[in-house]
């Protein structure tokens, strides 16, 4: 059953498209820092109508990392690329009523504040849903509102240490420490794009519209969870939680004669072809199967490391090409722009902008039919609002309404 989406009924008024999956669909996004920004990036690649809510002053990521132009910083720009901003101050009758016009000509809803304090501005689920029955409304929180831990404030770094990575770290270097990259945010960012728009699925079939709840906590418990629930999975317990290979001390890039490379010899096919084509001194039919390898990995990949330092990064990488074994180079995140591959792929977007191009990394999933892109630079602090006003027909009359 085929249901017409809000703002399918008013596309006359919808924003920038360019034919993706989500064309037509428009998003009300009052997220911050990364973790729901990247949800509505994502949204926006896929051809929604993102029109990001910010306070007078702007998101406060604008700000931590370096820009062309005061207020744009990288990071910030990767994530709100696509979207149109409006300057809202909540706080004010005016702000808020104009919110109210906005949510009813959508189709998501998405904040990433605590329950209390979204309630507190009037814009709980039960209020929006009031203005708009269909609504998928999307909370993303640090903590889900049925536990203990519901208000907590939560960051990507105290997430990473709750959900067990900064442990697992430990076992594999044997240092407590955070990975290198915000993980956390991220993971539950795309949880929060697959929960919304399978929200979508569901309304699009039923035309029902619900509310759905991201906890970051629980979408990196899930996601820590996947292979490291292991033996906890079972009653009683067969073994600890955690995957033995992932957290041996001797998984690692090897050294090789000139460097270092990352190299898998996995399965018994690529085990026994490098067994021939290498003839190390240790070789055993103890280690034939991957299920001998398996009981003693850490082992193995000691093994293995002494034997990588007989030979130079490119000639093993010769080998492995050769013998379909999975192997690499380690690249730094710099040499990504030059990656041959990446660039033969066309993966990076060039799209213009006031203060320059950007060379954004573009969407990483292929469409036959309706493929996504980059639709555009991040917004300036507000730049859409009169533009937004105007489609609603409240220009005039809600002029004063980003002012705190």
């Amino acid at each position: 059953m085929n249901h017409t989406t809000q703002s399918q009924k008013n596309s006359n008024n919808a924003g920038s498209q360019h034919g993706g999956p989500l064309s037509g669909i428009r998003v009300v996004d009052l997220t911050a820092m990364v973790m729901g920004p990247y949800c509505t990036q994502l949204l926006a690649d896929m051809g929604a109508d993102v029109i990001k809510i910010e306070p007078p002053g702007g998101d406060g990521v604008r700000y931590i990392s370096p820009g062309p132009v005061p207020a744009m910083g990288g990071v910030f720009v990767n994530v709100n690329r696509g979207k149109r901003s409006m300057v809202l101050d909540l706080r004010t009758e005016s702000g808020a009523n104009v919110l109210r016009e906005l949510i009813k000509t959508a189709d998501v809803f998405i904040h990433s504040m605590r329950a209390k304090a979204i309630n507190k501005l009037g814009f709980s689920y039960e209020e929006v849903a009031k203005l708009n029955p269909t609504i998928v409304y999307t909370n993303c929180y640090g903590y889900g509102r049925s536990g203990p831990d519901a208000d907590l404030p939560a960051y990507d770094d105290t997430i990473q240490a709750e959900c067990g990575l900064t442990s697992v770290q430990e076992m594999l270097t044997g240092e407590v420490n955070y990975v290198g990259t915000i993980m956390a945010d991220k993971i539950a960012g795309m949880t929060a794009l697959y929960a919304t728009t399978m929200a979508l699925f569901h309304r699009e079939r039923s035309g029902e519209g619900q509310e759905v709840e991201v906890g970051m906590f629980e979408a990196m418990a899930s996601f820590m969870l996947v292979e490291h629930a292991n033996g906890m999975l079972f009653t009683p317990p067969i073994g600890p939680a955690n995957y033995h290979r992932a957290v041996a001390r001797n998984r690692k890039p090897y050294a090789t004669k000139d460097g270092h490379i990352s190299a898998l010899v996995y399965n018994d096919k690529q085990w026994s072809q490098f067994m021939e084509a290498v003839k190390p001194s240790w070789a055993s039919d103890d280690y034939a199967t991957l299920e001998q390898r398996a009981k003693c990995i850490n082992t193995i990949y000691g093994l293995l490391g002494e034997t990588f330092k007989e030979r130079t990064t490119a000639q093993w990488l010769s080998l492995f090409r050769e013998l379909g074994i999975p192997a690499a180079p380690l690249r730094t995140p710099d040499e990504l722009f030059d990656n041959p591959h990446l660039n033969a792929v066309d993966f990076f977007q060039t799209v213009p902008s006031s203060y320059g191009d950007i060379r954004f990394p573009g969407v990483p999933t292929g469409f036959s039919k309706t493929p996504g892109k980059v639709a555009g630079p991040a917004p300036a602090t507000g730049q859409d609002t009169d533009a937004i006003l105007h489609e609603l027909g409240l220009l005039d009359v809600h002029a004063d309404c980003h002012e705190g």
